[in-house]
């Protein structure tokens, strides 16, 4: 019965609640016995859950640039996009929790999937954490990144294909039961930030010198990492009333593994695991795997203590996500799955100044800005001079929202930018939750997200461009907006 879609389930409950059937008792006491009973089943405090996925996989053609990287087009499937969704509903509220295989994706378009899945499901848009993966084998969702007729017919589609699964979700609801636990995986993460012996003499794209922090050194002159890494896989399983597998969501801090063939679309390790926990938990096709990232901008797979390791193309993103599946399935068996009858969410919109270039960067951007037309590579200068001729145009603020959804005593945080680990190692910290996750890239894209501190210390994900932009104290404020929100939750 509850498969039944909503609005007949509303019928059949208004029906069952009606005079007629009272004065029609004679005739139609068996129905009225009936549709009393399914009333009964689909009762509001009844915890439920949906599951499904749509296929938001791009056409050949289809550029798979970003601000800083040049890929080029699409012209190869290693595997198909999707966007993986959950509802939760306690029969009064639900939560979405989804994951797109995207970069990263636009504001615009997550605030186009809510308002077509408000408008099907009734599910309000703030009630909707939707989180790119950021793998980096798609088209960037980045709403004017570049002028390509077939990148804006593929953007133009995302609001739909996002919003598909989750209708879908919505209308896959069952009597289920839920429960998480978590395993540390330390050695596929590793911080790519370091400090360096003699990167104070090397100039940055805008020709300066003096930062003492690198993004992926390479093994020379190692001095220290920049951070910590956030080594936990943590795990949100769902299983039918019967004990029937139905989905597991991963939460890790890993960046994403790459090592693709050029042109490429995947899902990359996300995928993969998505997959192969279907596989290894001998779960039927109803089955939802899906992995988010957790907080990673400064992350990945490389160990840099360690001698190189070479892979074959797609052989290490497969390595580690059937791995993470393989260890996960256990933890998952011992999991305590119950009825959560605490349904709740809460949003945040934070006016945060965007790090816009002072006149002198400004002027070397036009001196260093590549001709109009130009069809070669972008040098490194020229790349920086085009994002920050792009920032000038910005306006002076962004409007950055911050999400958090309560599932019993779980609780799981949405910010939308590449996020540190300290970052999201402090949100756990503060243990307002008994367990708290964090969901990067979670309803548009303003970003990385270093700390003022990280500011100071300079190297990639710090420098000025479409891909960071946000103020200097934009995490602390960020950070606080998360904690608060969870606060909120609490009460």
């Amino acid at each position: 019965m509850s498969r039944y879609p909503n609005a007949l389930r509303q019928r059949l409950q208004r029906f069952a609640k009606s005079g007629f059937i009272g004065e029609m008792k004679p005739f139609f006491l068996g129905l009225s016995t009936l549709i009393l009973l399914i009333s009964g089943i689909i009762s509001a405090g009844e915890f439920s859950v949906g599951a499904a996925k749509s296929d938001i996989t791009p056409p050949m053609g289809v550029p798979l640039d970003g601000a800083i990287s040049q890929n080029g087009e699409v012209s190869a499937i290693h595997d198909r996009i999707h966007v993986r969704a959950l509802v939760f509903s306690n029969g009064k509220t639900k939560v979405v929790l989804a994951t797109v295989d995207n970069t990263m994706v636009s504001d615009s378009i997550f605030d186009g999937a809510k308002k077509l899945i408000e408008a099907e499901t009734g599910i309000p848009g703030s009630h909707c954490i939707l989180a790119a993966t950021h793998t980096h084998s798609t088209p960037r969702a980045a709403v004017g990144l570049i002028e390509n007729e077939a990148f804006d017919a593929y953007l133009d589609s995302l609001p739909r294909g996002i919003a598909d699964a989750v209708v879908s979700a919505n209308q896959n609801l069952q009597p289920a039961l839920a429960g998480w636990s978590s395993f540390s995986a330390p050695e596929h993460v590793h911080n790519r930030r370091w400090f360096v012996e003699g990167i104070e003499e090397k100039p940055n794209p805008f020709g300066k010198t003096g930062e003492v922090v690198g993004m992926n050194p390479g093994r020379a002159g190692l001095i220290k990492p920049a951070g910590p890494v956030d080594p936990e896989l943590f795990l949100l399983s769902v299983q039918s009333r019967e004990g029937k597998p139905l989905a597991v969501m991963g939460n890790y801090g890993l960046h994403y593994v790459g090592g693709i063939s050029r042109g490429n679309v995947s899902a990359d390790y996300f995928g993969v695991f998505s997959r192969a926990i279907a596989k290894e938990i001998g779960a039927g096709p109803e089955f939802l795997g899906l992995m988010s990232n957790g907080t990673s901008g400064d992350v990945n797979a490389v160990d840099y203590t360690a001698p190189r390791q070479k892979y074959e193309p797609f052989e290490n993103m497969r390595r580690i996500g059937e791995d993470l599946a393989k260890r996960a399935v256990p933890v998952v068996k011992r999991i305590d799955h119950q009825p959560r009858e605490t349904i709740a969410a809460a949003e945040t919109v934070l006016d945060l100044r965007v790090r816009k270039p002072d006149a002198d960067l400004l002027q070397w951007a036009k001196e260093n800005a590549a001709p109009p037309n130009y069809k070669l590579r972008l040098t490194r200068p020229q790349v920086y001079a085009r994002e920050n001729l792009k920032l000038a145009e910005y306006p002076d603020t962004a409007k950055v929202r911050i999400q958090a959804v309560r599932i019993g005593e779980l609780a799981v945080v949405g910010i939308p930018c590449e996020v540190f680990a300290e970052t999201g190692l402090a949100i756990k910290a503060a243990k307002v939750f008994p367990s708290t996750i964090v969901m990067e890239l979670a309803n548009g894209y303003h970003g990385y997200l270093p700390t003022a501190e990280q500011h100071t210390w300079g190297g990639y994900e710090t420098w000025p461009a479409r891909s960071s932009n946000l103020e200097v104290e934009a995490e602390t404020k960020i950070r606080a907006a998360a904690i608060e929100l969870l606060g909120e939750l609490k009460k």
